[in-house]
């Protein structure tokens, strides 16, 4: 487990049990302090992997995409993205639970592409019923770290008992799509062997989006996740290889944060340079969709 602090926020990670480690990336608690002052401290969380997330004291808004602020649930469920997601938090707490492809499709009974791109009440939606009991222990640990930890853990290792051997081509697909070497849907269905048609039809059901889709936006987080770890650095430096210029990357840039390279720059980011650090010390990544669940830890 980790703490990074900064601007009244700490947040801490945690990995699952080594038998979780093909569903789960990481559990992360966040805990808020704002200022009178400054009631709510916002930021953008870059595309990732499906993610649980408990707010168990305090408020929050959230947007994907071009969408509207609105108020989150207390239990939410967030699939897939390939937008960014705004957010605003007030002092508070809240907990998070990131799902590999793997642990979507052994834990959700649901397609990931019906929940690409969105953000749903998970008490409202019975595809996440299993998780309502975690729910309700996690506000009864009153912001303990230890105690919610163990209760997540409790609970998911519960969860895991129940789940039935699932298509090893989705952790072949996974682990194919965190090396940096990799840059065609051609060069990933060889990979994982299997044809481009069914690849892209299981591609879609576990992962939300397409096999092409997929590729660009791994290479756009590796070059963001550069920038997250020192924000120092100008653009050009981080640029990943496969990139042709920086006007390559903008529009990538653009596509998946929706706004320049140089506005997201200018942005105070209360909650997600801290969270990178945390979660690479950690996790070996400073962002969740270039997490290798086969990476010893």
């Amino acid at each position: 487990m980790h703490a990074s602090t900064g601007n009244a926020v700490t947040i801490r990670f945690a990995l699952p049990a080594p038998e979780l480690r093909a569903y789960v990336t990481t559990y992360y608690h966040t805990d808020v302090l704002c200022s009178p002052s400054e009631p709510v401290l916002e930021d953008y969380l870059h595309p990732e992997w499906p993610n649980l997330r408990f707010l168990t004291k305090g408020s929050s808004h959230s947007a994907i995409g071009s969408e509207p602020l609105s108020e989150s649930p207390e239990f939410s469920v967030t699939g897939p993205t390939s937008r960014a997601a705004r957010f605003r938090l007030s002092s508070g707490r809240n907990w998070g639970i990131g799902l590999l492809p793997l642990g979507w499709s052994a834990l959700i009974n649901a397609q990931a592409g019906d929940y690409a791109d969105r953000s749903v009440d998970g008490a409202q939606d019975t595809a996440f019923e299993a998780f309502l009991p975690l729910a309700k222990a996690l506000v009864e640990t009153d912001g303990d770290f230890d105690r919610g930890l163990s209760e997540i853990e409790r609970h998911m290792a519960g969860l895991a008992d129940k789940v039935s051997p699932q298509d090893r081509a989705i952790s072949a697909i996974n682990a194919a799509l965190v090396d940096p070497e990799l840059s065609s849907v051609k060069d990933l269905a060889e990979r994982v062997g299997m044809n481009v048609r069914s690849l892209e039809r299981l591609s879609r059901r576990a992962f939300g989006f397409t096999p092409k889709l997929l590729l660009r936006r791994q290479r756009f987080l590796r070059s963001l996740s550069r920038f997250m770890l020192d924000p120092s650095m100008k653009w050009l430096s981080t640029l990943d290889y496969q990139y042709h210029d920086q006007a390559h990357f903008v529009r990538d840039f653009k596509r998946f944060m929706g706004m320049s390279p140089s506005a997201y720059a200018k942005l105070e980011k209360p909650f997600l340079i801290a969270a990178a650090r945390a979660r690479m010390e950690i996790a070996g990544a400073a962002v969740q969709g270039l997490h290798n669940p086969d990476r010893d830890v």
